[in-house]
C-alpha cells in the first residue's frame, strides 16, 4: 500500500528503528494493535488459565494456540510473519521448559535468561566505551546492514583487462568506502558518545528492572504475580524505553550530510512500505517474547 501524499518516508519507525525516525509514534514502535496483541495474548492466556484452573497442560496449550493462530492469520493474509515466528519461538522454548520440568514458572525462564544476557552485553559495551545503542543507531542510520549485504562489485581491474579498457582509476584500489566507516565514526564525537551512553543506560535499566522484579517471583513460584509482572514490564516498558532513546538520540546528527546512497534517489513509496512490513517489530527484538 502506498503512503499518503505528503508523508515523507521514514517519518516514524517500527520496533528499534523508531529511535532513528523523524517523529516517534508509540503505536508504530510497538508494532501497532496487531503487534501488541501478538506479544501479549500468549502470556496473558497462560497466566489466566493457570490461575483459574491450576492446570499446567491447559495453560501451555492456550499459550501455544494463541501464537499459532497469530501465525496462521498472517500466513492466510500473506503478510510478513517475522514477528509471529519470533513470538512463536519464544513461546515454544518456554512451553518446552515448563512441560519438561512440570513447573509453571519455567514458562518464564527463557525470558529471564535472555534479559540477563542482554544486560551483561550492554554493561560490557558501556565499560568498553562502545555503548551498544550507538552501534545499533549508527548501523540503522548509515545503512550498514544494507551496505554489508550487497554483493561486492566485480573487479574493475579484471573488467578492464577483459575489455581492453585503459580508463584511469580502473584498478583494484578504486573501491567504495568501507561499510564499517560510518559504524565507528561517531566515537570521535564526544556529544554522540554521551548521548549513546545515556541511552544505553536506559536499556540496562529496563533489563535490570525486569530481573529485579521477576527473579524473586520466579523462585517463589508465584505464577499469578510473575505473569502480571511479565505483562506490565513487557510492551509498556519496552515502548517507554524506545521513546526515551528516541528523545536522547533525536537531533544528534542535525546538519549532517545525508547518506551517499540516498542523496539523489527518489522515494519509492511501495518499496518502502513493503520493506517496513518485512522488518521485525516487537517480537523479534524484545527478549520478553
Amino acid at each position: 500500500m502506498s503512503r499518503p501524499a505528503g508523508d515523507a518516508p521514514g517519518r516514524s519507525g517500527q520496533g528499534v528503528r523508531a529511535v532513528t525516525a523523524e517523529s516517534f509514534s508509540l503505536g508504530a514502535a510497538v508494532g501497532g494493535v496487531r503487534g501488541v496483541v501478538e506479544a501479549v495474548l500468549p502470556g496473558l492466556l497462560f497466566v489466566v488459565v493457570f490461575v483459574v484452573t491450576s492446570d499446567l497442560t491447559w495453560s501451555l496449550v492456550a499459550s501455544v494456540g494463541a501464537a499459532l493462530v497469530a501465525l496462521a492469520v498472517r500466513l492466510a493474509q500473506r503478510t510478513p510473519v517475522t514477528q509471529a515466528l519470533g513470538g512463536l519461538l519464544g513461546i515454544g522454548v518456554g512451553v518446552f521448559w515448563a512441560w519438561r520440568s512440570g513447573e509453571a514458572q519455567n514458562f518464564y525462564a527463557w525470558g529471564l535468561w535472555t534479559n540477563a544476557i542482554y544486560l551483561a552485553v550492554i554493561l560490557v559495551s558501556v565499560v568498553a566505551r562502545w555503548p551498544l545503542v550507538g552501534l545499533v543507531v549508527e548501523a540503522l542510520r548509515t545503512g550498514f546492514a544494507e551496505q554489508a549485504g550487497r554483493p561486492a562489485p566485480a573487479s574493475t581491474e579484471q573488467g578492464g583487462a577483459e575489455q581492453g579498457s585503459t580508463e584511469p582509476g580502473a584498478t583494484g584500489d578504486d573501491a567504495g568506502p568501507s561499510p564499517f566507516a560510518g559504524l565507528v565514526a561517531w566515537r570521535r564525537d564526544p556529544d554522540l558518545v554521551r548521548r549513546y551512553t545515556l541511552a544505553t543506560w536506559f536499556w540496562a535499566g529496563l533489563f535490570a528492572i525486569r530481573l529485579a522484579v521477576k527473579v524473586p517471583l520466579y523462585f517463589a513460584g508465584d505464577i499469578g504475580w510473575l505473569g502480571t509482572a511479565h505483562l506490565v514490564l513487557g510492551v509498556p516498558l519496552w515502548g517507554l524505553v524506545l521513546w526515551l532513546t528516541w528523545a536522547v538520540v533525536r537531533g544528534a546528527h542535525d546538519g549532517a550530510p545525508a547518506r551517499p546512497d540516498e542523496a539523489d534517489e527518489p522515494a519509492d513509496d511501495d518499496a518502502d512500505d513493503d520493506a517496513a512490513g518485512a522488518r521485525p517489530a516487537l517480537g523479534a527484538t524484545d527478549p520478553e517474547r
